[in-house]
């Protein structure tokens, strides 16, 4: 897994509130033009032709699959933060404040007791 690559997609998308709401309507377009266009931008002027997705990253990115990002090694931090920002106002309107946090908890839960897998690049 490029932990780099899916944290700074995270990060990328979860900063901007027009990737946001384009990966909310449209992830699969989202995350090829992303991949395409800003994943590779290392400033104004360079390009890097060094990082991609793996396919099993591009899926979970895809599917909103954040239990598989976080079992991928994804920083906890950035991708709880995008997916609040994703599903919480969702959620809060069908069963009330921090619904979509409680249900995130609950989808890893079978993590508890266990060692995190770790995010160490």
């Amino acid at each position: 897994m490029s932990k780099y690559y899916v944290n700074k997609f995270l990060y990328t998308v979860d900063r901007d509130p027009e990737l946001l709401r384009r990966y909310k309507e449209n992830p699969a377009a989202l995350v090829a033009s992303w991949e395409q266009s800003i994943g590779p931008r290392l400033n104004d002027a360079e390009m890097s032709t060094v990082n991609h997705l793996t396919e099993a990253e591009r899926r979970a990115l895809v599917e909103h699959d954040y239990v598989a990002l976080f079992e991928m090694g994804a920083h906890f931090f950035l991708s709880l933060t995008m997916f609040i920002a994703l599903h919480d106002e969702d959620w809060s309107a069908r069963s009330g404040p921090l619904s979509f946090q409680r249900e995130f908890a609950r989808r890893l839960e079978h993590w508890l007791g266990k060692d995190y897998p770790t995010i160490a690049i």
